[in-house]
C-alpha cells in the first residue's frame, strides 16, 4: 500500500485579505456548498425518493411524505399545503401563515405522526413539537409564475421559458429552522450520523426536498407534466434576513473551519503546474457558463443591477484570457489569479470559484473538516503580557476604529422580543442600546487592551477584577489557533452592511442569484440546476452557476 501524500499547496490568502466583509459579500457558491456536498454524498449511497402519501385535492392543498434512506438511516418530508388569503402572504418573519409548511422527521411516521405534522406544521414557532422533527420550515408561492405554470399545463402547453428563466422558483422558503429551535431536535441527535454530520445537512435535504414536493404539487394542480429542463432549472427561493447575519459571529470556529477548507482548497488549486488538456478545457467551458449565468442574473434593485453590470463586463473582458492554449502553459492558474488582483472583489472571488470547480480530488474531501465537532480549543493565556502580544499581531483591524466615534458605533445588535429575531438598530435614534447583543467584537477587544495593566499579571486575577471582558479574552484566545474565526470589519459602524454577512453565509449553502432588498435582507435561488430526484446516479455534482437559454 503507498504512503498517502498531501496534495502540494501554495500559500494561504491571509485572514487580512479575506475576512473583510466586502469580500465576503462577493462570494459565489463552490464545490464546497453544503447543497453540492450533500448532492455528492446521496449519489455515491444511491438513495432514491419515494413519495409514500400523496393526499391532494385538486386544487393542490392537503399532505404528502416523501421518504428516502441513506447511512442507515431513513428521512421523511411531511409537506402540508394549505389555501392561503392575499392579505395573509408575506415574507416577514412576523407572517403567521404561509401556504405550505413542512417538517424533515427523523424516520418513517405512521399515520398518527402524519396527523400530528399536519396539525402542527402550519402554525410553525406557535405549535410544539418533537425530538424526532429534525428541521421545521415554510415557503409561500411565486404567485405569478406558479398561477402561469397551472395555467400552461392545463392547456397542454409547457410554461414561458423567458418567465421561468426570469423567476427560478415555484415556492420561496421564509425559515428553515433546526438544531433544537421550537423543541424539534438538537443537532446532537443527528451529527455522527452520515450525511448529516457536516453542516446544515439536514436543513439542505429538507430544501431539496421541498423543491421536489413544488415540481409535484404544480403538475398535480396544473393535470400535466413539465419537461424535465424547465423542472430543472425551477430551484427554491428563500428571503434571507438579518437573523442570519449573526450566526457567523456566534460561531468563530465554524466560520474558520468554511473559510479555511476554501482557502486551502484554492492553495492546492493554485500549486498545480500543469493542467491536463481535458481539465484545461473544462475551465474554457465553465468560464463561459458564468459568462452566461452573469447574463441571466437580473434584480429590481438598480444600485445590484449596476453591480452585476459591471461584473458582466469585467468578467468578459478577464475571460477572455482563460483559453486552452493559455491553460497549456506551466503555472497557468496561479497566473490567472495573481492577474485577477487588479480587478474587482467580484471578479476575483468569482475566478476562485471556477478555478475550484475541475478538481474534485484536491477539494472535495475537505468538505469533511467543515464541521465543529468538538468546539473551540484554545490553548490558556500565560499572562496579560502574551494577552496583549496576540491583540497587536491579530487585532489590528480592532484597534484602528475609535469608537467613541458616533460612526463607528451607529449600530446595535439586539433580539426582537416579538420573534426572537436578531435586529439591528440605530443607537442614536432608536431605543433598545441597553439590551444589544455582544456582537461587537472589535470594540470589545479594543476596550480589552485598553484596560490591561502596565505590569503583567495572570489572565484569571486579571479577568476576576474585570470580567466585562472575559468575551473578548476567549476570541483574542482563539485567534493563533482558528485564523479565520474572526470578521476583520466594525459591525457596528455605520458602514457595516449585513448583506455582506448574509451572501456569505448563503453562498456556503449553495446558493445563487442574490437579489438585495436592501443591506438587511436578500432573495436568492437555491437549488437551481441541481439533479432532479431521479438523476442523482447521473447529475449529481455538475451544476456549478447553472444557465438558462431562454
Amino acid at each position: 500500500m503507498k504512503d498517502h501524500v498531501a496534495p502540494h499547496q501554495a500559500p494561504l490568502r491571509p485572514p487580512a485579505q479575506v475576512m473583510r466583509l466586502s469580500r465576503m459579500g462577493s462570494m459565489f457558491p463552490t464545490r464546497l456548498s453544503f447543497l453540492r456536498t450533500l448532492m455528492r454524498f446521496l449519489a455515491a449511497e444511491k438513495a432514491q425518493v419515494s413519495r409514500p402519501v400523496w393526499q391532494m385535492c385538486p386544487e393542490g392543498y392537503g399532505h404528502a411524505v416523501y421518504a428516502l434512506s441513506f447511512g442507515g438511516h431513513t428521512y421523511s418530508l411531511v409537506a402540508v399545503s394549505t389555501a392561503l388569503a392575499p392579505e395573509d402572504r408575506t415574507d416577514r418573519v412576523i407572517a403567521e401563515a404561509w401556504d405550505s409548511s413542512y417538517v424533515l422527521y427523523d424516520g418513517v411516521p405512521d399515520a398518527d405522526e402524519i396527523a400530528r405534522m399536519c396539525a402542527t406544521a402550519p402554525r410553525q414557532e406557535a405549535a410544539r413539537f418533537t425530538e424526532r422533527d429534525l428541521v421545521l420550515s415554510r415557503a409561500n408561492k411565486s404567485v405569478r409564475l406558479f398561477q402561469h405554470v397551472v395555467e400552461r399545463l392545463r392547456a397542454g402547453q409547457q410554461p414561458d421559458r423567458q418567465m421561468v428563466g426570469e423567476i427560478g422558483y415555484l415556492m420561496r422558503t421564509t425559515a428553515v429552522y433546526g438544531n433544537g429551535k421550537f423543541g424539534i431536535a438538537d443537532r446532537s441527535c443527528i451529527d455522527t450520523r452520515p450525511g448529516l454530520s457536516g453542516p446544515f445537512m439536514a436543513e439542505m435535504l429538507t430544501v431539496w426536498l421541498i423543491r421536489q414536493f413544488t415540481h409535484d404539487l404544480v403538475e398535480h394542480v396544473g393535470q400535466g407534466r413539465l419537461d424535465r429542463d424547465l423542472k430543472r432549472h425551477l430551484g427554491i427561493g428563500n428571503s434571507t434576513g438579518l437573523g442570519m447575519a449573526p450566526f457567523l459571529v456566534t460561531h468563530p470556529v465554524l466560520l474558520n473551519n468554511w473559510m479555511l477548507a476554501r482557502e486551502t482548497a484554492l492553495a492546492r488549486v493554485r500549486a498545480v503546474r500543469h493542467l491536463e488538456p481535458e481539465r484545461a478545457v473544462r475551465l474554457v467551458a465553465l468560464a463561459d457558463r458564468a459568462r452566461r449565468h452573469l447574463a441571466e442574473w437580473c434584480v429590481p434593485d438598480a444600485a445590484h443591477q449596476a453591480r452585476i453590470d459591471r461584473l458582466r463586463a469585467d468578467w468578459v473582458r478577464f475571460a477572455g484570457g482563460i483559453t486552452a492554449k493559455a491553460l497549456a502553459e506551466e503555472g497557468a492558474l496561479e497566473r490567472l489569479i495573481r492577474a485577477s488582483g487588479t480587478q474587482s472583489e467580484d471578479l476575483q472571488e468569482l475566478l476562485v470559484a471556477l478555478a475550484l470547480e475541475p478538481f474534485p480530488e484536491l477539494v472535495d474531501g475537505l468538505a469533511d473538516c467543515m464541521a465543529d465537532p468538538v468546539g473551540p480549543v484554545a490553548a490558556p493565556l500565560a499572562d496579560t503580557a502574551q494577552l496583549r502580544d496576540e491583540i497587536a499581531c491579530h487585532f489590528g483591524w480592532a484597534l484602528a476604529p475609535d469608537y467613541a466615534d458616533a460612526a463607528q458605533c451607529r449600530q446595535f445588535w439586539y433580539v426582537s422580543e416579538a420573534k426572537q429575531e436578531p435586529r439591528l438598530g440605530d443607537r442614536f435614534a432608536e431605543e433598545g442600546a441597553a439590551l444589544e447583543s455582544p456582537l461587537d467584537i472589535g470594540r470589545r477587544i479594543k476596550a480589552l487592551f485598553l484596560d490591561l495593566p502596565e505590569r503583567s499579571e495572570d489572565v484569571r486575577a486579571f479577568l476576576a477584577r474585570s470580567p466585562e471582558h472575559f468575551l473578548a479574552v476567549a476570541r483574542v484566545a482563539l485567534a493563533a489557533g482558528y485564523p479565520y474565526a474572526e470578521i476583520r470589519d466594525n459591525l457596528i459602524g455605520a458602514g457595516c452592511l449585513p448583506i455582506d454577512m448574509l451572501r456569505c453565509k448563503l453562498a456556503f449553502f449553495g446558493a445563487s442569484k442574490f437579489d438585495p432588498k436592501s443591506d438587511r435582507w436578500t432573495r436568492i435561488t437555491l437549488c437551481q440546476g441541481a439533479p432532479l430526484a431521479d438523476e442523482l446516479d447521473r447529475r449529481a455534482d455538475d451544476w456549478w452557476l447553472p444557465v438558462f437559454d431562454a
